[in-house]
């Protein structure tokens, strides 16, 4: 690794302030993607803010239907809430399923989110659910965040603070993991609420998380897994890598879609 200086932020404002004052400064949460990154010298910041202590980015909280999440909250801590199992069980059961105990206890899910890894698995929640991006500036909604392969609508210097949603009627999320990685080859995130149905893709896109119109209308007619089943997935904007081509991905995102609506009910 390359020489860098660590700084522990005490606070949002703070890590605002010490990220600024260095044009080569990153922020870091777990540190489940940035710190092997640096181990392989292919990142090498002149400072590492550290989030991990900044209590008002941890946390979560459930008022009526709305379900908010710090941004410092570890998979582990998502996976476990008692509030959130009762909220929205589909979210604790994706987290209690990301990399393994190590990953669970350190990655935290402003982390995932902002680094928009096109296999990781909130992404595809955030965007199903319908969630806002909280951040120390505003707030942006899911469909607007996530612009591409690592790529989101967060500018220089801003930070994840929360993500907020409205609990849905019904949900669930089905992966099919790579069994090295732990990584979603395909993951589907499908939900059912106020606002009609939503369904996200993550593991598959070329351009990394995206919504399956054709998906959403199948289960928006007939919520049962016979219809997601029954939907065509196009092989044409999918991935193909060394663990499976896009027509191999296409028929999983399908099987994983059918998956989910069955857990859902």
């Amino acid at each position: 690794m390359y020489a860098t200086n660590y700084h522990r932020a005490s606070s949002v404002a703070d890590a605002v302030k010490l990220q600024s004052s260095s044009d080569e400064a990153k922020y870091v949460s777990g540190g489940m993607t940035l710190i092997p990154t640096m181990k392989q010298r292919l990142a090498a910041p002149s400072d590492l803010v550290d989030l991990r202590h900044v209590a008002e980015l941890k946390g979560i909280s459930v008022s009526g239907n709305r379900v908010r999440i710090g941004a410092g909250t570890t998979h582990y801590e998502v996976s476990t809430s008692a509030q959130l199992k009762a909220a929205c069980p589909a979210i604790s059961h994706l987290a209690s399923h990301i990399g393994d105990p190590h990953v669970r206890h350190m990655g935290t899910i402003g982390g995932s989110i902002a680094n928009n890894d096109p296999a990781a698995d909130y992404p595809s929640a955030m965007l199903a659910l319908g969630a806002i991006i909280v951040t120390d500036r505003r707030e942006i909604p899911a469909d607007a965040f996530f612009t591409g392969l690592f790529e989101t609508a967060l500018e220089e210097g801003e930070i994840i603070v929360a993500v907020s949603f409205d609990a849905p009627a019904k949900a669930a999320y089905s992966k099919f993991p790579n069994p090295a990685s732990r990584y979603a080859m395909a993951g589907v995130f499908v939900a059912k609420g106020d606002g009609g149905v939503r369904v996200a893709v993550t593991g598959a896109g070329s351009n990394g998380v995206f919504r399956h119109a054709g998906l959403e209308a199948a289960l928006a007619a007939d919520w049962s897994a016979n219809a997601a089943a029954g939907v065509s997935v196009d092989a044409a904007d999918l991935l193909s890598d060394i663990h499976g081509n896009a027509e191999y991905r296409a028929n999983l995102v399908r099987v994983m879609a059918k998956r989910a609506v069955a857990a859902a009910g």
